[in-house]
């Protein structure tokens, strides 16, 4: 999980007693702020500040510029500042993963679309899940050609959004909710959610291999997905084809 990794690595910058009065420091300013102001603030040498800011800005955390404090140009005006500001990426980790930033936009994407259109809230939630899902697995460049192929591909392709799947043979049970803290207090809403977004993903990648099935279980996600049987899946198949109009 990139994002993870990255979001690790950002936060951990932060582990330096230091490094977090410095980050503190230049977040509590209005403007801009110098290594002369915030090694002042923080009451260290102006070489430490220098490098403790950068190693912030390295890791995303802060922002820089250069500015000539004298305000002029030209031969005479001085070398430019460096100034640091908060950094505009966002960090949050989680252990086990999670992702209420998707959840949040399902939500979202679900309250506009009912309050635009009139359509049932449920509903809403349903379609707007269905097509998070969608674009989860349009990351896929190829459809599999068998239903191993389909479960390795949901697994790799997962693994990346805080499901933590698990495939033992002909099924892919999700180890990890994304969205555990929501799923505590409204377990229909979120299960119903999940199983939206799980089987319009199936059936973008796999939908004559694969089904979304709704399975809660202890520790795990309510959905499994599960190879379709040989014979099912080729019903499905021919009902795919006629449905497009094929021979």
């Amino acid at each position: 999980m990139q994002t993870f990794d990255r979001n690790v690595v950002g936060i951990g910058v932060l582990a330096d007693p230091v490094r977090r009065q410095l980050y503190q420091f230049v977040c509590s300013q209005d403007q801009p702020v110098t290594r002369d102001q915030a090694a002042h603030a923080v009451g260290i040498a102006r070489h430490k500040a220098k490098f403790h800011l950068d190693r912030l800005e390295a890791g995303g955390l802060l922002e820089a510029d250069y500015v000539r404090l004298s305000g002029r140009a030209g031969p005479g005006a001085g070398r430019p500042s460096k100034r640091y500001r908060r950094g505009r990426r966002e960090f949050a980790v989680a252990v086990p993963a999670r992702d209420y930033e998707l959840a949040g936009h399902i939500m979202a994407d679900a309250i506009s679309d009912s309050a635009r259109t009139g359509t049932p809230i449920l509903e809403a939630l349903g379609n707007a899940s269905a097509a998070r899902g969608a674009a989860l697995a349009a990351s896929a460049s190829d459809r599999p050609p068998s239903a191993d192929a389909a479960l390795d591909l949901a697994v790799r392709i997962l693994a990346k959004h805080a499901y933590e799947p698990r495939r033992t043979d002909r099924t892919v049970v999700m180890a990890n909710c994304p969205f555990h803290a929501l799923a505590v207090g409204h377990t229909g809403l979120v299960c119903q959610l999940n199983h939206s977004l799980l089987s319009a993903f199936v059936d973008f990648i796999a939908p004559d291999l694969l089904d979304a099935r709704l399975q809660p279980g202890e520790n795990q996600c309510c959905v499994t997905l599960a190879a379709l049987p040989a014979k099912q899946a080729s019903q499905v198949s021919g009902e795919d084809r006629r449905e497009r109009g094929s021979c």
